[in-house]
């Protein structure tokens, strides 16, 4: 295991059929690509089903359950973010665990990125090492062509406003929008360094 995913970045990859190309992109194969232990439940009964619909939550079934369960954190680790509110439990373990094996994390939860970056030494446990789900998407625009994201993603506007703005008909230049989500977010979790695509030779 060497990275870890939460479960609304894992719909948005997965239904758009760029989960395979994400993980080889970040160096791991699915295998070694953890999820939440309430995931495959969340798209069978829960918040996931009623976001995504029946039809692409029962695609995403087994694409999670091929993916290993997540270890549980150190308290070390998990304890310094039990008591923020605005970090959910599963998001907790995720960043916990990340913090301990110095893994990787791939989200989508902003909320809880604003309020980590307040945590103490989570800012430099994670520095470099938490994808956002824009940056995620314009490094695939690099490597794919905007084109392709562009055709994959349109399955989900309906379910999410940056996807709706970045890829919606009117908008002849993803990538412009997703790098000004992208910027903002920067500035909001600093001192948290987010992974940059850009500096990583993808752009």
């Amino acid at each position: 295991m060497s990275l870890l995913i939460d479960s609304d970045a894992f719909c948005i990859l997965a239904a758009s059929q760029l989960l395979d190309d994400t993980v080889r992109l970040l160096g791991a194969n699915k295998s070694g690509c953890a999820r939440l232990p309430a995931l495959p439940y969340m798209l069978r009964k829960g918040r996931l089903r009623n976001q995504y619909g029946g039809p692409t939550s029962d695609n995403l079934i087994p694409i999670a359950e091929s993916m290993p369960a997540i270890d549980q954190p150190d308290s070390q680790w998990l304890d310094r973010l039990i008591l923020i509110q605005d970090i959910d439990p599963g998001e907790a373990q995720l960043f916990a665990l990340a913090a301990e094996k110095h893994f990787t994390i791939i989200t989508n939860d902003k909320r809880a990125l604003r309020a980590l970056k307040d945590a103490s030494g989570f800012a430099d446990a994670l520095a470099g090492r938490v994808v956002v789900v824009e940056a995620m998407l314009i490094a695939l625009c690099t490597l794919l062509g905007p084109a392709v994201v562009n055709t994959r993603m349109q399955s989900l506007v309906s379910h999410d406003t940056m996807i709706r703005v970045c890829f919606s008909p009117s908008n002849s230049d993803p990538e412009r929008a997703l790098l000004s989500y992208y910027h903002s977010l920067v500035t909001e979790v600093n001192p948290l360094t987010l992974w940059h695509p850009i500096e990583r030779g993808v752009e």
